[in-house]
Formats: C-alpha cells, sequence, structure tokens
C-alpha cells in the first residue's frame, strides 16, 4: 500500500472519532477502548480501489494480530472483510507502530484454537456468533516486517 494515498475512515460516526483519536495521539489514545486492546486496519477497497480504515479489537496469537469479522453479528460479513478477501496485503496501527501486514481467515482447525482466545478478549464474539446467520471469520494478521 502506498502511503501518500488518501485514506478513508469508517463512516460510522464513533469509529471515526475513535480513528481519529487514535491517528492524532500516535497511539497514545484510542489503543485501549474500554479496557479493549485495538488496532487500525486499513484495506483496500475490493470496489473503490481506496483506502478504507477501521478500528478493532485484537488479540495476539505469537507475532500475529487476531481479528473477529462479527459485523456486531449481522447476517454479512464487514466490509473490511470482504475487502482484504480480495486483497490480502493491509496496512497495521498497532499503538505507535504502522507497518504492512499479510491477512487471510483461519482454517477450522486454527479457529477452533483461536476462537476462546478472542472470545476471553470479548465475550460478546460467542453472542455474535449464535445469532448469525453465518460462520464469523477469524482472521490473522501476519506481520510482514517481523512486527
Amino acid at each position: 500500500m502506498t502511503t501518500n494515498e488518501e485514506i478513508f475512515d469508517s463512516p460510522t460516526g464513533w469509529v471515526r472519532s475513535h480513528i481519529e483519536e487514535y491517528v492524532e495521539s500516535d497511539g497514545r489514545k484510542g489503543h485501549k477502548w474500554r479496557g479493549l486492546p485495538t488496532l487500525l486496519l486499513t484495506t483496500r477497497g475490493r470496489k473503490s480501489g481506496k483506502l478504507r480504515r477501521t478500528a478493532l479489537i485484537y488479540g495476539r496469537d505469537g507475532a500475529n494480530y487476531l481479528l473477529v469479522a462479527s459485523n456486531g453479528g449481522a447476517a454479512h460479513h464487514p466490509a473490511w472483510y470482504l475487502n482484504l478477501a480480495e486483497n490480502e496485503e493491509v496496512e497495521l496501527q498497532v499503538g505507535a507502530e504502522q507497518f504492512t501486514a499479510r491477512a487471510r481467515p483461519a482454517d477450522p482447525e486454527e479457529k477452533s484454537r483461536l476462537w476462546p482466545l478472542m472470545a476471553s478478549i470479548f465475550p460478546q464474539y460467542n453472542t455474535y456468533q449464535a445469532k448469525a446467520r453465518r460462520d464469523i471469520p477469524l482472521v490473522i494478521v501476519e506481520p510482514l516486517n517481523g512486527s
């Protein structure tokens, strides 16, 4: 991804405000949101080709970052997940650190091992999965620069 391209933040007001605070403070504010660890994920729009940024709760598995494409338990996947399904190269900001990474859905074995970790961070994921009419993907994000 090219860093001089304009980045379009989430159209959801509270998420956009969270992103602005995160970026303006270089991650000092916003990395913890209601006590939960959050990062900023930038994907390339699958239709527009524009860079899209959102804030997400994350977990860790070794060097990898874990995300849950819950969309609040909605019947459809979130746009960020659809975008990375088309283009696996993403940008992350975790606190002050920014880096390029490769994102992919966890396979069933990985998901069964990692879902409990994400549910321990944010138990609502179990509620979302129970109400969703889809299998909620767990995404593994692998830093490309060893972050």
